[in-house]
């Protein structure tokens, strides 16, 4: 029972960031913008998140509440990443650049920026931003005592638990509501599939573009921390190429918010699996073979392949991604 609550509860908590991040990129996406930089906006979005986070562990900011300097920092961070996406944004609709190419420049320029950045604060060499133990929210954060042998509810509840989670649900509903339900995301999604059709009755492609990714960019920024608290090993410069894996999630998911919480459930739980993989009884051990641990490492991945051999006739991509908008074109 308790592997079990282990599982599902890591489960959580690494879908989160996916589930997080693959939503920014539907945001843009659906506004036409194909958003790739979304590993290098996870970056940038967990150091500025992390930062912060170590400057209150200081007593700075006169923040004495452990949860209040956690809202902080997810706050700060999606600020961040919203910011930084403002890159890609002015790249792909002003300028008309290549998407691919500037997501991919963006992804390369953030993980050198983050190390700079941590060198010349921390010192040279000290690459490793520790994240306070406070962050993670326990029983005694309701009242409740902890108990000497932990049941399932505990387990899976408080073992593995984060403001970022309970602030993922809330962003999931408020996107479906945003994207389905308002003038604004049924503007945004014309602006991705028929942009000339848009302007053509008084709507701004390029506005609705640059609120797009940089919803994106926000999402996508809170999305790195969340990954940075899941992983507990604190920020490294590097989200282990959970952007990358968003957009497949965010394939998967046919760009629909609920579609894609399922896939990124789906996802992460290979993930866990690779990392449980010496803890659960009926997977077999590999004994004879030399770091036969990798070979779990590679599940998330090769699933992730696989799902997308076989899923991607179906997908349904906004018409108009990727395609720089022409005022003059019809």
């Amino acid at each position: 029972m308790r592997i079990a609550a282990d599982l599902l509860g890591s489960t959580i908590l690494f879908g989160v960031p996916l589930l997080l991040v693959a939503l920014g990129g539907m945001f843009a996406e659906r506004s036409g913008v194909i958003n790739l930089a979304l590993e290098g906006i996870m970056i940038i979005g967990a150091l500025a998140g992390c930062l912060f986070l170590r400057s209150a562990n200081l007593g700075g900011w006169g923040v004495n509440s452990p949860q209040t300097a956690m809202f902080i920092a997810i706050i700060i961070a999606g600020v961040i990443g919203a910011v930084f996406s403002l890159l890609l944004s002015f790249a792909a609709i002003n300028l008309k650049a290549n998407q691919t190419i500037g997501g991919t420049a963006l992804n390369q320029f953030a993980p050198a920026f983050a190390v700079v950045l941590t060198w010349a604060i921390q010192g040279q060499g000290q690459t490793s931003i520790t994240i306070p133990t406070w962050v993670r929210i326990t029983q005694a954060n309701f009242g409740f005592a902890q108990s000497a042998s932990p049941g399932f509810f505990e387990n899976l509840i408080f073992k593995s638990f984060y403001l970022t989670t309970p602030i993922a649900f809330i962003l999931l509903i408020a996107s479906y509501v945003i994207l389905y339900k308002t003038k604004l995301g049924l503007r945004l999604r014309s602006c991705g599939e028929h942009p000339q059709a848009a302007a053509s009755v008084g709507i701004s492609v390029y506005k609705m573009r640059y609120i797009g990714t940089t919803i994106s960019g926000f999402l996508g920024g809170i999305g790195g921390l969340a990954f940075t608290v899941a992983a507990g090993s604190g920020f490294q410069s590097t989200v282990a190429g959970y952007g990358f894996l968003a957009l497949a999630v965010m394939i998967f998911g046919n760009w629909k918010p609920l579609s894609i919480f399922g896939a990124s459930m789906f996802f992460a739980f290979f993930k866990v699996i690779s990392s449980y993989s010496g803890s659960i009884p009926f997977l077999p051990k590999f004994e004879n073979i030399t770091n036969s641990s990798y070979i779990y490492q590679c599940i998330p991945y090769v699933v992730t392949m696989l799902v997308l051999i076989f899923t991607s006739k179906r997908s349904q991509a906004p018409l108009a991604e990727g395609q720089p908008y022409d005022k003059g074109q019809r």
